[in-house]
């Protein structure tokens, strides 16, 4: 299923470009969105009211909880979306993604109606950071999310494996000595490796298996997931450091509700591809912004979400860095974000 809508990934990388594309697709957004049209409607926030990016109104991220964020035409041909437990390519052009989610509390669905849009949006993000896939071994210790189903990030992992093409690329649940006779013998054989993992599952075996890798990137996707207590980021990565014996650990910033995500290749200071943005709420006023190195409520656009909705604001704090990207540093007390509560399902 197609929108008939420009994809961005060839969008040229200029602020006017940026500007230009965020402006007409939010006018696109508020035609065809139900739940978006509503929310900017309640805040008098139409197409002759928005001017520039601070312009627009952003979707508090907890909508995807209790409505349906799709932009829902001019779509051909029609299909209906699939919430089917596996994801198959051949059958299932639409789906969707879900969170995760504590016993008894309700999980974001993400309703995908193009999943070769997701596709294009990871791959092109990862091959203009790290360089074509298949220059890798792919190894994901992502337990947490395999032990669950609709996970975008397993399904971007499993393509990101399929990928590289190599023999021993492969995901890993809690047979940690398999993957560190993996990485030794990859090791040996200095082949470039890329192992993307949960927080605490990268400690859990960093503790367990001492290692010293020289041709292997770390990436921790973020979270303990309940299974440890939580650590401030500059811990975390201290222990990664020592235990796998790399001068960095690497990170991802990403979740169901995007189909864009930021990658940090070191120090938490995250970078963005070009179709994507970040900017810095107030956390007294959310409908203002602040400057660089001023803490604040994350706001994301994200073209890649062409159909849902490309404006969140997130339940996460951070701050914009000038020139260098962005630091994410924690999140809302109980996600509460004020001003935003303006529909109740």
């Amino acid at each position: 299923m197609k929108a008939i809508f420009p994809t961005p990934f060839s969008l040229e990388n200029t602020q006017e470009a940026f500007k230009a594309y965020a402006l007409e697709l939010f006018a696109f957004q508020y035609k065809y969105n139900r739940v978006y049209h509503e929310f900017c409607s309640l805040l008098k926030k139409t197409p002759e009211h928005v001017q520039t990016i601070e312009d627009i109104p952003f979707l508090p991220i907890s909508f995807f909880k209790t409505h349906q964020v799709i932009t829902q035409m001019p779509f051909e041909p029609a299909t209906a979306f699939s919430e089917t437990k596996s994801i198959d390519k051949k059958k299932a052009s639409a789906f969707c993604f879900t969170s995760s989610g504590t016993t008894g509390s309700e999980t974001s669905k993400h309703y995908v109606p193009d999943l070769s849009l997701y596709e294009a949006s990871y791959m092109t993000a990862f091959e203009s950071f790290y360089g074509p896939v298949e220059n890798y071994c792919v190894l994901a210790l992502l337990p947490a999310y395999l032990e669950r189903e609709g996970s975008s990030l397993i399904y971007m992992a499993e393509d990101l494996i399929a990928k590289s093409g190599h023999p021993q690329s492969g995901f890993y649940l809690h047979n940690h000595e398999a993957l560190y006779k993996t990485l030794l013998e990859l090791e040996s054989k200095n082949t470039p490796v890329f192992l993307i993992g949960v927080s605490f599952a990268l400690l859990d075996f960093s503790e367990k298996y001492s290692m010293s890798l020289k041709n292997t990137i770390v990436m921790e996707t973020g979270g303990m997931k309940g299974r440890r207590k939580e650590m401030i980021r500059e811990a975390l990565h201290e222990n990664l450091t020592k235990g796998f014996g790399v001068s960095k650990i690497h990170s991802e910033y990403g979740m169901t509700e995007l189909l864009s995500q930021a990658y940090s290749n070191g120090d938490g200071i995250f970078n963005t591809p070009p179709w994507m943005k970040i900017l810095i709420r107030d956390t007294e006023d959310p409908f203002n912004f602040v400057g660089d190195g001023k803490t604040g409520g994350v706001n994301v656009i994200d073209f890649a979400n062409i159909h849902s909705c490309a404006f969140i604001a997130t339940q996460d704090l951070g701050k914009t860095i000038k020139n260098k990207g962005f630091s994410i540093l924690g999140r809302f007390d109980n996600a509460a974000i004020r001003g935003c509560n303006l529909l109740v399902p």
